[in-house]
């Protein structure tokens, strides 16, 4: 097994059922929810909404103030247009608007939305990494 992997991303929230009403406007299924968590599965690995409270415990922290912001979760596309839909998409469902995608100087092009909780997220399109046909990253 290889060292080098993530199989789950977990998002510490304030208010539960808003984060997963807000990712159910963008169209968003959990596979699992259990008290206090929701699972979503991706491509290869799966994301979990966790109340901040709960999370913070889960991690021996009880009482600890999480924090957000210092990591972006990223989203590539093959067009730039359809990094502008994903982009429309997450304001409609509630998103804020830090970025509007535009040409960037690495050669891309990208924006960037933040969730009700604050947690970024970058829509890019990277002319340089090309997507596998069902979406997945593979570096160059």
């Amino acid at each position: 097994m290889t060292p080098q992997r993530i199989t789950l991303v977990t998002l510490g929230v304030a208010d539960l059922d808003r984060a997963k009403a807000f990712y159910a406007a963008m169209g968003w299924t959990p596979r699992e929810e259990n008290e206090g968590v929701a699972f979503y599965q991706l491509h290869g690995m799966g994301l979990a909404l966790f109340g901040l409270g709960d999370l913070a415990k889960d991690q021996g922290r009880e009482g600890a103030a999480l924090g957000t912001g210092a990591v972006t979760l990223a989203q590539n596309f093959a067009t730039e247009a359809e990094v502008d839909a994903a982009f429309d998409a997450a304001l409609a469902a509630g998103a804020a608007a830090l970025k509007r995608p535009e040409k960037v100087f690495w050669g891309g092009y990208s924006g960037y939305w933040s969730d009700p909780d604050g947690h970024v997220w970058e829509v890019a399109m990277n002319p340089f990494w090309p997507l596998n046909d069902d979406g997945s990253l593979t570096l160059p």
